[in-house]
Parts: C-alpha cells; structure tokens; sequence
C-alpha cells in the first residue's frame, strides 16, 4: 500500500505526497517526530488523506475547545517505561509531548514513542467482534460473542478437560489485567497459560533467579550513568530500546566508559562501539568463557568478592581453563588477542555493567548463556554495586510485570511455583477453599505440573495424544494480545490453527492471527481497548512500577482487557468466587482493587509495598527524582526511589522506599540494601553456602544467614517484635512453620528489616547450578550447525520429555543440513517496529518509514549467489519452509550470516493474504514473517524458541 524509499529517493511517495500538501514538504524524520502528536487543528483534514489519516498540528492551539487537558501515562512500546503527555480536548486525543519530568525519558521518545497517539485512534484497529461464517468475518455483539464462544468451551472442557483450552496472556496487559488473566486461568482449572516472556527472556530468569535469587534486571537504565565499563551482548538498544541509548551514551561520554558490542551482526548499537566483537552466532559461552581465561590467567578477577559472595567458582574455572585463546577463536571466530583487550578493559574500568537482550536468550542452551554472563560480573566483583549489575532490557513495555505477575505456565503470581504450598498461599489471598481450586483442576497431578509454554502450543495441537502428558489435546486456543508471527514454525502454526476446534483472538489490532489460517468457521476476534483507554500500574525494565492514568474513553466498541475477563468468568460461573474481594462496577472490575489484592499476596518479590496512591503520588511528582540515582529529594516523595522498584518490602504502610540495585550491601535494608537471596539451601556437600562476612549495612547479624520464618524470629528473640495481629496471622497461617514469604500480614518482613535483615536471607550467589541440566554452563552447538566439526566435541543434548510434550534435540543434530542450507540465520528488530508489528505496520507514521521486509545478505555471498541489492529471493528453512523477501547487501552481516526482522506479517510464503483480513483493518505495511523461516528448537530449561542460530538457503526469485 506504501512504498519505501530506496537509496535515498523515494519511489512512489504515496503517503509522503499526502502529507506534503499539508506541511510543505515531503516528511522527514525530524518532522516526524516534531509532529506525530496529532491536534483537534488536524482533524478537519481528515478527509484530505485516504486510509483515515489526519493533519498533524504542532500544538493544540486554535480549533481546540479551550478544555484541554493534560494526561499522564506510559508508551505501550518497549520496557523503557518512557512517560507520554496526552493533550486530551473534551475526551478527544488530539495531541502528545515526551515527559520531560520523567527519570527514565528526559523528554526524548523514539519514533514508536511519538506516534503513540495513533495506536490508540487508528483506523485500522477491530472497531466490533467479528466470526468467521463460510470464510467470511462477519460482524456481531458481544452478548453473541461471549455466549458462542463460552458454550463451545464448555463444551471441549466436559470432553477434554480444561487443560484442552490455551489461554496464552500478554506483555501488553497492565499488572492489573496480568494478574487476572493468571487467576482466571486457575479458577478455570489450567496450567496451559502463558504470555511472550516465554519466546524473549525465560531463560534470563531462569538463569539469573538460579543465580542470585531474582529474574530481573538488577540495576536500573539511569544506574548505567555511574558504569566504568558497557559490556553489552546480543542486544541493540539503538534500535529495540531507543531512549535507553541515552543512557549509555551518558556514561561512555561522563566516564569516559569503553562500550563493547559483541554481535554477530554491525548494528546501530555497534556503531558506537569501542570495541566491536563480530562473533559466530550461538557461541556466547564460549564468548565469555574465553574472556574469563584472560582474567583467571592474570588473576584479574576480585578474589576477597568471590570468597565472601558467589559459591562454585573453582569449578567454573576448572571449565574455563580448557578455553584457551586458540580452542576460543577454533568455535567463536573471534580472535584471542581481541578477547584480551576487552577482559583487560573490563578488568580496568570497574564497576562495568553487562546488558543482554534477546540475542543471548533465543537458544537452545539460552539458560547457558544468561548464567555466564553473570558469572562473568561475579568474578569482576561489580554486582551490588552502582554502575555494575546485569542490566536485562525486557522488549514489551510489560514483559517484566506480566511475567512478575504468574502468567507463566510453571508459576502463580511472584515466582510461587505450582506445588500445593503456593496454591494453599493464593487460596488464602483470594479467600477460596483449596479444594474449590483443585476441583476446577479435576487432578491434583495436573495442578502441580507445569502446563504447556506458547513456544510448544502448536505441538500440544498436533502432537499425537498418547504423547502429551494430560488427557487430550489442545482443542481451543485463545490468543489474548499476542502476535503469532513472533513464534516459530509458522506453517505448522498454520496447520495447528486449522485443527482447533476454536480460535479466539482478543486484540486492538487482528493480528497475524486472523489471516495465517485457512478456517472457514469457529474463528472470533473480539476488540480490547488499548492501554492509553485503561488505567493501572505497569512495570519497567528495571523494576519500577509507574501508574497510567485513562486517556480516553474506549474507542468503537472495544472492551478492557478486565471487562472481557469477567465476563468470561461469569460465563464460566466463577464470577461471584474470583472477584469477591474486587468491586465490580455493572461488568467492569476496579483496577486499584486488584492492585490491592495481588499486594497482600506477592510477598517473594516485594510487590506488596506500592500502592495505587503511592504510585500516583510518584507520577504526580517525577520532577522531585535524581535522574542518576532515582531518588527523590525532599518533595512529598522524598527518600524514596522512582516507582518503587521491587522489593518494596511489607505493606505500604511501612513505607519502604524500594530497592534501586540488588543485592547491594552498602546500604540499609530499609533504605534499598539487599544480599543475595538464600534460596538454594545452607550448604552443599559440606560446602557454605551462605555469605562470609559480607551483610548489608546496619545488619545485626554480621556474617551469612538462612530466610526468616518464625522460628527463626524465636531463636534470635525478635518475635517481641510483633504486633498481636501479625502474630495471629502468622498462627494461623502455619505457625513456626510460616515463612517470609507466606506470612499476609507482612510482619516476618519488617521485623527481619528492622534489625538490618534481607527477609530472604544472606547467602552466596551460586556460579553452579546443580539442579539444571548443564550446572556449569557449557558451549553445545546448536541444532542446526554448518561446523560438523564442532557437533562431537559440543554436542547438543539428547531427546526428553518437558513440560508435557516430547522435545527434540539429539535426533535433529545428527542430521547434516549444512550443506545444502550453508547460511547461519539470525534475526532482531528495527525501530520502527515492535512484536509482531501488527500495531506499528498499521501507524501511518511508522508504515512510511519502512516498507519492504528484507533479509541482509553479505556482499560475498550475495555475489556468488548473483544477488544484487534490492533484488526478490527465497529463503529455504531446512525445514521445508520459504519467504519471499528483498535482498539487502551489506557488511552489517558477516560472510555466512543472514539476517531479517521479525516485524512483518501477512503474506505466507510468497503468497499476499491481505484480503483475508477484516475490511479496514488490514496493516498498512505487510511482508513475510521470519518466523515463517525459523526452525524447531528449544532451551533446555525454559522451552525458549532458538531463533538467532539456525540455517537457510538464500536463492534469486
């Protein structure tokens, strides 16, 4: 429908020629972003521009009522947490500014950020529920929809069971929406719900929660002001988190801070570089490993840290000798005398932080990945401290709250696991009986086994039954804000979504969802609103909880994300037991009653302090915030950090500041000091497994230390210390027994505090991992290698049976694609595009910036292939899959490597299937998924998809 410029100049400038009647000129990107907040003065243009689009005006000025108001909220974008200004003019978006006052932007927003305002007024968004009749969508109500789509579930589950229903969440959802959709799920009676954390940062938390106790970010993006050094591996910022950049920049400018990038691939990121590291895709342990030899072989590492905090080092080092410069450059292609600079830069200039994102998790050994690159800073020393920490840039703008939340399908809300402890812990908070729950189940055996990840849902269709682990197949599948293009093994995907009984989509947009398939009947799309038509708490990377306020009314005939769950469950007849605690206003759930209720329950991660008031009041005051520290100073916030960031220990009431670094012990508990988490036991085989010496300031106890429970609080004499009610509440819950994370009144916590305590303990961070499959990171190659040379000395691991479903490793490998599929496949994303891409492909702004789905091609390669720039070519998947795509030629990828972005929908090898949208709702911009092209393969761990180290042939159209 647009079409793209190419070197320069611009062919066909439909949208451009548009535009320029109205502004003078063809647009430019500084014009973009200077005027993508649209005006009531643009309004009556309107009808000047097909495709519904309207004037941009630089300021709400004449035209406007003279009622305009300012709205405070937060881009639904990347995990930044970048604040947006909606200029509102009687209910009416009409225009938008950065927050200037806010920590984490500055007043800066990237080009998905400042065309925030059409995502919400779109026109190509569903404006109805729609089903599919005869292959045609049809419009019709809610009433209709919910009472078709309700009956049919029911019916599956009297024949299959309620494990035969998906519920796959969303990273888009608010905390508040999050959380109910993950109690939903329970009173349903499934562990078969998920969101998109599984397909980005599983193995992040994973890895790191089995390292030092938590799965998040340790530090913050503002932190990175005070770094010496910027390690930063399989990400690109510059591009997937924009305004994020800043803050690096502000440390390699302020400090004088080397930035290293190692990539596979010279991205945006790269270019800032002072050391860019091109390494063979897959090969991160390696990669670190071989930066380690460096610092054990000159005995760089910091000694008295590792003695006093991490445990297992000596095995870790055992594994590193054997990773010689030579046998480093033999697997990852990168020179041994480039990985002396960086350990020596990285030894110099401390504390130095280390960022990955996705490019380190995609893989089948992903959980490898992640803890290397941790035990990479235990051995610096630069954990617990400003300018150091594992700084993890989460991709959604709520990754990090929906995945804190339980919408997992190994975990309930706060990482409490599914055994029958955590259930009789959420029974309690939502005042239901156990056994009402385990009925909803019919099979405690169910309810204490991890349900199916969205990374293997297409399997839990397709499989044969007799190989799943529950009593029948995935018979309905409900996709609830997620875009399936962002999964792998799409023409599977397409035939599992032809075998459902029932696909339901819930979405502002229809997504890829609604065209991949080829149904005739049973497909429905229902209307969610968007995020700026809602209000409640949304999590940033970096653990801070921010508040958006509504900024209009819902659009068309859309419905919250929490409406439409109630009136599931009151579908479903659960209503009255699931929301008893939560005022429901005619079908609409009070948002700040949920907050209230996950904060009596979420005692593990600290997400029981920040209240919808004093999220409000952090909002409400930004500018009183240290833009380096987050701190406020003076002001009605004053001592406490921005948003809280988790933990935000005991109720709100006590007033906990939140905790800005993890695991730094150079401060008070009580004002944001941690150790790290006692989580893995007090010793192993007659090792210590708890700190030495080391313990926040202030801390009574001045050495190591297991969690608190109350007999705990007995034995040091501190049970004084409670009140009568925390006392009765701790009785009653388990007596001796209860810990501190099970306790609902919160009193475990702030009396383990008081006297300078971490409720969860003071332990070692483990650099081995016992209970993993590989308790010391190891390199393996992926499934689909081009070195067979490498396949006997790293294989893979061998076929195993994980979360219900038989899963392939071994008997992939030993297969040899290599030579007829003798190019590495990587991907990633660009900056105008997020996810799927189904909302920003259908922004005008962003469509017009790009318009053609591409893969990069090495000049090498392309030209012994007779491929020229801008030229059509297949891709072939050895798994029998093609995308037809335009070639880009560049040395931004290495000979061997190909690369395409994962942002594109809508055409299905080769074949353009816009006219299976919903009229007026078909994206702007549509392209072939990369996914389409993506192979089988997944973390060991988590079931993470490998998307960053497969093969393909690349072939002239």
């Amino acid at each position: 429908m647009l079409r793209k410029k190419v070197n320069g100049a611009t062919r066909s400038p439909r949208l451009s020629k548009s535009l320029a009647g109205l502004t003078g000129g063809a647009i430019d990107r500084r014009s973009f972003l200077r005027r993508s907040g649209l005006t009531a003065g643009g309004l009556a243009a309107a009808g000047a521009i097909g495709g519904g689009m309207v004037k941009k005006a630089e300021a709400a000025g004449a035209g406007t009522s003279g009622n305009v108001k300012i709205v405070k909220s937060v881009c639904t974008h990347c995990s930044v947490g970048c604040t947006v200004l909606a200029e509102v003019d009687n209910g009416v978006w009409v225009g938008q500014e950065p927050g200037f006052d806010s920590p984490f932007n500055l007043g800066a927003h990237c080009a998905k950020g400042a065309s925030v305002r059409e995502h919400a007024h779109g026109e190509r968004r569903l404006k109805y529920p729609m089903k599919l009749v005869n292959g045609e969508w049809q419009k019709m109500s809610w009433d209709a929809a919910v009472t078709e789509i309700g009956d049919g579930m029911l019916k599956i589950r009297e024949e299959s069971g309620p494990d035969a229903v998906y519920w796959l969440g969303s990273a888009k959802h608010n905390n508040e929406q999050a959380y109910l959709f993950r109690k939903f799920a329970a009173f349903w009676g499934t562990n078969n719900v998920d969101h998109q954390a599984r397909i980005c940062h599983s193995t992040t938390v994973a890895g790191v929660a089995n390292t030092w106790g938590y799965g998040a970010m340790t530090n913050s993006y503002n932190d990175i002001h005070k770094s010496r050094a910027i390690f930063l591996i399989g990400g690109n910022p510059a591009e997937a988190h924009p305004v994020s950049l800043l803050h690096l920049l502000k440390a390699k400018e302020q400090n004088n801070a080397p930035l290293i990038v190692c990539d596979p691939r010279f991205t945006r990121t790269a270019a800032h570089a002072d050391e860019f590291v091109r390494m063979r895709p897959g090969t991160d342990v390696g990669l670190v490993w071989g930066i380690l030899w460096h610092l054990f072989e000159n005995g760089w590492e910091d000694k008295e840290f590792i003695r006093q905090r991490v445990w297992g080092m000596d095995q870790i080092k055992t594994e590193v000798a054997k990773w010689t410069p030579e046998e480093t450059e033999r697997v990852t292609g990168v020179p041994g005398s480039q990985l002396k600079r960086v350990a020596r830069l990285m030894a110099n200039n401390r504390p130095g932080t280390v960022i990955w994102c996705m490019g380190g998790t995609q893989h089948t050994n992903g959980n490898n990945n992640t803890r290397a690159y941790c035990i990479l800073q235990l051995a610096l020393g630069n954990m617990g401290t400003s300018g150091g920490g594992t700084n993890i840039f989460r991709g959604h703008d709520n990754v990090q709250g929906a995945t804190d939340l339980g919408v997992l399908c190994h975990t309930l809300p706060g990482y409490y696991g599914i055994k029958a402890g955590s259930w009789k812990h959420w029974s309690r908070v939502w005042d239901v009986d156990y056994d009402f729950l385990l009925k909803q189940f019919q099979d405690q055996k169910l309810m204490e086994t991890a349900g199916m990840p969205v990374s293997r849902w297409i399997d839990g269709v397709l499989e044969d039954k007799e190989n799943i682990d529950q009593p029948d197949n995935v018979r309905a599948m409900v996709l609830w804000g997620h875009a399936p293009n962002s999964q792998t093994r799409m023409t599977e995907m397409k035939t599992a979504m032809e075998k459902l009984d029932m696909l339901v989509v819930v979405d502002p947009y229809p997504t890829v969802s609604a065209i991949l398939h080829d149904r005739k009947e049973g497909a429905y799309l229902l209307p969610a609103c968007t995020q700026f038509e809602t209000y409640g708490s949304v999590t940033a990377s970096n653990r801070s909880l921010q508040w958006r306020e509504k900024i209009i009314e819902p659009l068309f005939e859309s419905k919250t994300d929490h409406e439409i769950i109630y009136l599931l469950a009151e579908k479903f007849g659960f209503a009255d037991e699931m929301f008893k605690h939560i005022q429901v206003d005619g079908k609409i759930p009070l948002v700040e009653d949920v907050t209230r209720e996950f904060n009596k329950g979420m005692w593990t991660i600290g997400y029981t302090g920040q209240s919808p008031e004093r999220m409000r009041k952090h909002m409400e005051n930004q500018h009183t915030f240290d833009r380096t520290t987050l701190l406020a100073n003076g002001g009605p916030c004053d001592g406490e950090y921005y948003g809280m960031p988790w933990p935000s220990w005991g109720t709100a009431e006590m007033g906990h500041p939140g905790t800005p670094n993890l695991y730094d012990i150079s401060k008070p508990v009580a004002e944001g000091g941690l150790s790290f988490r006692a989580r893995f036991g007090v010793e192993r085989e007659g090792d210590n497994l708890l700190a030495e010496g080391s313990y926040p300031v202030g801390s009574e106890i001045k050495d190591g230390y297991p969690e608190f429970t109350m007999a705990m609080l007995k034995k040091l004499g501190w049970d004084g210390d409670l009140t009568a009610e925390e006392r009765a509440t701790i009785e009653g819950i388990a007596g001796d027994k209860t810990n501190w994370k099970t306790d609902l009144s919160g009193g475990i916590q702030r009396v383990a505090i008081k006297h300078g305590c971490s409720p969860f303990g003071n332990a070692k961070a483990r650099a081995v991992v016992w209970n993993f499959p590989d308790p010391i990171p190891l390199h393996r190659e992926p499934l689909y290698t081009a070195r067979r040379d490498l396949v006997e000395d790293y294989p893979t691991y061998e076929d195993r049976q994980m979360y219900r479903l038989p899963t392939m490793y071994a008997s992939i490998q030993k297969k040899d694609f290599s030579k007829d599929f003798p190019t590495v496949l990587t991907s990633g994303r660009l900056v105008e595009y997020e996810g799927g891409g189904d909302e920003t492909r259908s922004n005008p702004w962003l469509a017009e910036l790009q318009q053609d789905m591409f893969v990069e091609i090495n000049p090498f390669d392309a030209n012994t292939a007779g491929i020229r720039d801008g030229a059509m070519v297949w891709l072939h998947s050895p798994e029998g899959s093609k995308v037809k795509v335009m070639a880009m030629v560049t040395e931004r990828v290495g000979r061997g490597v190909a690369f395409m972005p994962f942002h594109f929908g809508g055409h299905l090898e080769g074949e353009d299937r816009r006219h299976k949208y919903p009229k007026g709702a078909d994206p702007y911009v549509l392209g072939e998924s990369s996914n389409t092209a993506q192979t089988y393969g997944y973390d060991s761990v988590t079931n993470m998809q490998e998307t960053k180290a497969t093969l393909c042939r690349i072939e002239l159209a």
